[in-house]
């Protein structure tokens, strides 16, 4: 049985991680002392998450890190750990969200015509962090994609709404047409499956940096 500490359990990430891991018959959840556990997984606030990489770091855990807007700091700390310990690093962690980004990346590879692009984004207006990581990443992904330099600018549009889980919706539009791919999270546990599936995996694995896609693929 795989033992799972939650760094955060007490937000809205937290609370749907421990209901899953608590109906889980594979899993069992550490609540008090790291050193028990065999992975950690972290949705809390940046300030602790750089304390739970030391933590981790020293008791060689796997870490896995869904907490965004990070600073220089935590990032340096997540790179001196990856050398004892393999730790995941994602904004987001929907299978959902990872196939919008293949078909991102297969419509830019095929498309041969001059447009723009607007990312739109929707969360809760609680979140922290505007855009969102996940938006981000859809533009970096996007500019690193666009190797033929077809796409004139890529623009982030980002709403803050109650209850929102999470919305993303990317356009690339001409004067004669556009297209749209979109990805809306219906519940949280979307994303605290698809970090319980890497936690299944991420402790067998040497210590560095890993990308969601890395682990689920």
């Amino acid at each position: 049985m795989l033992k799972i500490y939650v760094n955060g359990s007490s937000g809205k990430m937290g609370q749907s991680l421990t209901n899953l891991i608590n109906q889980s018959q594979e899993l069992s959840l550490v609540t008090e002392n790291i050193s028990f556990s065999d992975v950690v997984i972290d949705f809390s606030h940046p300030d602790l998450t750089i304390e739970m990489i030391k933590d981790c770091s020293r008791n060689k855990i796997p870490l896995i890190i869904g907490t965004t807007n990070l600073n220089e700091e935590t990032l340096v700390e997540i790179k001196m750990a990856s050398k004892y310990i393999p730790i995941l690093l994602a904004a987001n962690m929907s299978i959902g969200m990872l196939q919008l980004k293949e078909s991102l990346v297969a419509f830019i590879k095929s498309n041969k015509e001059k447009i723009d692009c607007l990312i739109e984004e929707i969360h809760h207006s609680n979140k922290l962090d505007a855009p969102s990581g996940t938006a981000i990443e859809i533009k970096d992904l996007i500019k690193n994609t666009d190797n033929k330099s077809n796409i004139n600018q890529i623009n982030i549009n980002s709403k803050r709404l109650d209850d929102v889980f999470g919305i993303h919706k990317v356009t690339f539009f001409s004067e004669e047409s556009s297209t749209d791919f979109k990805h809306e999270a219906l519940s949280r546990d979307v994303y605290a499956n698809g970090a319980i599936k890497c936690a299944m995996t991420i402790h067998r694995l040497e210590p560095n940096v890993y990308k969601f896609e890395d682990i689920i693929n």
